[in-house]
């Protein structure tokens, strides 16, 4: 190696690489790019040859800049944490000098670099706050005009500025992934979404106890239970909740239980990695990801499966968890508003629902009343769906007070989801002239249903309970339809599986 003894012509030169260098990392907008240009700098300025900046990720060192490196070398040079000089460097958080890359094992020579012309390599770890991030790399060779010394000077100074200039690169791509991944949920949330009438509409005695509740529990970041019928509007509870608390400016995330399959179910909670199932092409997050700094809405979370029940438990105590197939345990600051239709209390009797989840689910309880018990509201809600029903099909149409007693009087056991439907087929079946007592017969199926309405005539409703109206009822449409549960679901306006539940929530 030539000696050069004019140590302050050396200290000019180290200077002007400096600056040259911070201008480059300053200026460019494509970051790998002024890297490279970075290092043809120390390599033209300096005579150091073959340099690279590897980054850190996952204990693995990878190459994300260099000079002289091809496509195969990058694969081939890659390093685990403490494996040859490199991972040392990235482990020990201190340089690491091979004085002779030719006699020395810990030089591995991994990218084939290594010629007559060879004679050190100096590997220094990129830091941030006592956090590695990367190595930078060189080789000296006999037309190096620096010592080892004066190399691992610069090197360290160059490798703060790479450091920060990665950080901060690492940081903004991070995020923009990220709006990108709410970006694409969000439309895919709207393109699917049924109903959407922003906060709850209604006044009655029962729904302003449920407003203080959320009044009373919206900032703080306990765990939520809301518990009702299908179709009271759990949904708009959960986005209610999240509007009006300290995380309103960060993502909403729903995921509906019994949407997913109990294969899928864990992928869609946690996300899995790239090959942890046969269509697993790529890495994908799952929603406790999605929704990290804000509200995570789970539907049905009585349809969860025994074994995703076990990693909700986790995430609620430890707020972390593994994607499927991954090994890395990810952290995330998420505030859970769960809700379902299910009795919990009988799953954990019966062993379908884990018993500790179940009190970390109920710490605050919300109890949505059925559409059948908030009175005036349903007037409320049939004039706002009437409104905008109207206005998206561009024709009026009039309820007379005849016709709106009878919706009223309608039990809407598919409640506010149930009432928004039949406005909207109100206002593409009915007559501008205005909807009469008689025309809300023909437009609700239920009410000129005779053996309905000789169910509803049937039970006394005199000092019971609406559970005991409610079984009554079930019990007479049975009766009417020969034991037909698919009949008397029908005969009674709801789905079979809202009956099948039911059957089985009063033992009929």
């Amino acid at each position: 190696m030539t000696n050069y003894n004019c140590a302050e012509c050396i200290t000019m030169q180290e200077l002007d690489v400096l600056y040259e260098t911070a201008l480059l990392i300053s200026n460019h907008q494509e970051l790998e790019q002024s890297l490279e240009k970075s290092l043809e700098v120390l390599k033209k300025s300096l005579h150091l040859e073959n340099c690279v900046i590897y980054t850190l990720e996952e204990e693995r060192l990878s190459i994300f800049a260099s000079v002289n490196f091809n496509k195969q070398q990058k694969f081939m040079a890659e390093y685990r944490l403490g494996e040859g000089a490199t991972g040392l460097a990235a482990k020990s958080k201190e340089p690491i000098v091979i004085e002779n890359v030719h006699n020395d094992m810990l030089f591995l020579n991994k990218s084939g670099h290594r010629n007559r012309e060879t004679i050190s390599y100096v590997a220094v770890p990129m830091m941030i706050e006592n956090e590695v991030v990367g190595v930078v790399g060189a080789n000296l060779t006999k037309y190096t005009e620096m010592g080892l010394e004066e190399t691992i000077r610069i090197l360290t100074i160059a490798s703060t500025l790479y450091a920060q200039a990665i950080s901060s690169h690492i940081l903004v791509k991070k995020e923009r992934e990220r709006l990108e991944e709410l970006k694409q949920y969000y439309k895919m949330e709207w393109d699917a979404k049924v109903h959407n009438f922003g906060d709850i509409i209604g006044d009655s005695p029962k729904m302003k106890q449920v407003f203080q509740v959320i009044e009373r529990i919206a900032q703080s970041n306990v765990t939520i239970l809301v518990r009702g019928e299908t179709g009271t509007g759990k949904e708009l509870v959960a986005a209610a909740i999240h509007k009006r608390s300290k995380r309103s400016d960060e993502p909403f995330v729903k995921l509906n239980c019994a949407a997913i399959s109990d294969t899928l179910i864990e992928s869609e909670l946690f996300g899995h990695e790239k090959g942890a199932f046969t269509d697993a092409k790529e890495m994908r997050k799952g929603r406790f990801e999605l929704a990290d700094g804000g509200t995570l809405f789970l539907d049905e979370i009585g349809d969860v499966s025994a074994s995703a029940q076990v990693k909700l438990l986790r995430v609620l105590q430890e707020r972390e968890f593994e994607r499927v197939g991954g090994a890395k345990t990810v952290k995330v600051n998420v505030r859970l508003v769960a809700a379902t239709n299910r009795d919990l209390e009988q799953m954990v009797k019966d062993g379908e629902f884990r018993e500790d989840l179940y009190y970390r689910l109920n710490v605050i309880p919300i109890d949505l009343p059925p559409l059948r018990e908030r009175g005036k509201d349903i007037k409320q809600l049939v004039n706002f769906f009437l409104e905008r029903s109207m206005k998206n099909h561009k024709k009026r149409v009039l309820i007379t007070d005849e016709a709106m007693d009878k919706l009223m009087l309608y039990p809407w056991p598919g409640n506010v989801r149930e009432l928004e439907n039949t406005i909207e087929r109100i206002v593409l079946m009915g007559d501008e002239a205005g909807i009469s007592a008689s025309d809300m017969q023909l437009l609700l199926p239920a009410l000129k249903n005779e053996k309905l309405l000789d169910v509803c005539q049937s039970i006394p409703f005199e000092n019971k309970t609406l559970e005991e109206l409610e079984r009554e009822a079930i019990e007479n449409a049975l009766e009417h339809c020969a034991g037909s549960s698919n009949e008397a679901a029908k005969m009674l306006g709801i789905t079979v599986r809202q009956i099948r539940y039911k059957l089985e929530k009063y033992g009929i």
